[in-house]
């Protein structure tokens, strides 16, 4: 497992050891010591597993109760995965980070909590799948609205294209409007 700094030091991207061969492949998606002696100390609670098609973007979602650190990949397709600083008392506050996952890189995004978090799918279809550090609590989500020019996240997609939204992330708040972590 090799651990790579983004420009937000607490997001890493973590790439697993893959063993393949003619017959195909083999590694290892989690291993608690080693997330804990290499990334952070922490607990995940639930696992979840959604698929959706081109164009789809989902997020940027928070929970200001049962915060939830993610750690997230892509097992089919690819997918542009985003995570955004909601901590107000944090220096890179209001900044994002963005990586392509995907089921042929195989890499991994660890999104700690107090990170807005989405992605877009940017392969026909794409499987998502990712372990949570607290439990989906729909009462303490929070949508923040995916194109935000106080944050100016460069998804990949053409500016006069609409990606396909939930009513929940169309009507997503501006980062001005937003809850923030202390």
């Amino acid at each position: 497992m090799k651990v790579i700094d983004t420009k937000i030091a607490d997001v890493k991207i973590i790439e697993p050891s893959v063993f393949g061969d003619e017959r195909g492949f083999f590694m290892e998606t989690w291993q608690q010591k080693k997330f804990e002696e290499m990334v952070c100390p922490r607990q995940f609670v639930q696992d979840n597993h959604s698929k959706s098609s081109k164009g789809i973007l989902r997020g940027l979602h928070y929970q200001t109760e049962n915060t939830q650190g993610k750690l997230v990949r892509v097992i089919s397709g690819e997918v542009f995965d985003v995570a955004v600083d909601m901590r107000k008392s944090s220096p890179t506050f209001g900044q994002w980070v963005g990586e392509f996952l995907s089921a042929e890189n195989k890499r991994q995004l660890w999104v700690p909590e107090g990170f807005a978090h989405g992605f877009l799918v940017t392969s026909d279809s794409a499987e998502f799948v990712y372990k949570c550090t607290d439990y989906y609590n729909p009462q303490a989500e929070h949508s923040l609205l995916w194109n935000d020019e106080t944050i100016g996240i460069e998804w990949p997609i053409a500016k006069e294209k609409q990606p396909s939204l939930s009513n929940k992330d169309m009507n997503g708040v501006s980062f001005e409007k937003a809850i923030y972590f202390n």
